[in-house]
């Protein structure tokens, strides 16, 4: 008659290996979940939030070009009932004029529907400040640089150049002004006239909508108005803010504003890698839709 041993189990033989396999299993499985929540634009105060209400994030970065992304994620947050108020991130020196109109809207828009609150990381000018003003709150950092209200249009005229390697260059339009702008021909002083006028308008433009979104008197904006960049500090005293503070102040008053206690899950966006083909594809449709002569760009910068 044959008696065998007990058996023991694989943690009691060897309980330092599998003490190590137990650590790596739940470092996986957690880095796995991170993984998950930002695949899915989630990330949080802290695990205990999963399943509370949400603030949504817009996250403005660099230079705006295009807004189709940006506008499409704020009216997912919109629209998203489970979200209550939405941080508006904008670390931005301006771009495109059309753009920066568009995001204004998509934020004035959703603020009449949610709070919005607006922190201001390094860089809010311009176009960057254009877009985030109607937010219901502001904030800043004292050392933040923001504001530079204003229009500026570039462009390179190579006429000289040419004509010293003995090219004349011929352009053919069919009105005074179509080819204004155009790098081969200077402009003229009656073009000049009308683009001061084009460039005048649009900053008319941007005047009215700080002024709007903002509450202020419209002289007050406009005495302000010359481009010039100010400090977070310096655009508190002007008007131009409501707060100075971080980012953590921006979401802990947002949270007072829509309501929410404890942890929340946030909800970041828009996406912000996109294949090369596609960023391509996106510069190519810029191009290739604007209105204006090759050379010429105007912009909130």
């Amino acid at each position: 008659m044959r008696v065998e041993g007990t058996r023991t189990r694989f943690s009691q033989r060897h309980p330092l290996l599998f003490g190590v396999m137990m650590i790596i299993l739940a470092v996986a499985l957690f880095s796995g979940a991170m993984a998950f929540f930002r695949f899915m634009g989630w990330t949080t105060e802290g695990l205990s939030g999963l399943g509370k209400d949400k603030i949504g994030v817009v996250n403005v970065e660099g230079m705006i070009l295009d807004s189709e992304d940006m506008v499409d994620w704020i009216r997912e947050l919109e629209v998203n009932e489970s979200v209550k108020g939405v941080l508006l991130r904008v670390n931005s020196p301006g771009g495109a004029i059309a753009p920066s109109q568009e995001i204004y809207a998509a934020v004035r828009a959703l603020n009449d529907v949610k709070p919005v609150v607006a922190s201001y990381g390094s860089l809010a000018a311009s176009g960057g400040y254009y877009c985030s003003c109607p937010a219901e709150l502001i904030y800043a950092n004292p050392g933040t640089v923001t504001a530079s209200i204003g229009v500026m249009a570039e462009f390179v005229t190579v006429t000289e150049a040419l004509q010293k390697l003995g090219i004349k260059p011929e352009v053919l339009t069919t009105g005074k002004y179509k080819a204004a702008g155009t790098p081969m021909r200077e402009l003229s002083d009656e073009q000049r006239e009308q683009m001061q006028g084009l460039m005048q308008d649009l900053h008319e433009q941007f005047v009215d909508h700080v002024a709007e979104a903002r509450g202020m008197d419209r002289n007050r904006v406009a005495a302000i108005a010359d481009g010039r960049a100010v400090s977070g500090r310096q655009a508190l005293t002007l008007g131009l803010i409501d707060r100075l503070g971080t980012r953590v102040d921006a979401v802990k008053a947002l949270k007072e504003l829509a309501g929410i206690q404890g942890k929340a899950v946030l909800l970041e966006g828009p996406e912000k890698d996109r294949p090369f083909i596609q960023q391509l594809l996106g510069a190519i449709k810029i191009d290739i839709t604007s209105a204006l002569p090759d050379g010429w760009s105007f912009s909130y910068k």
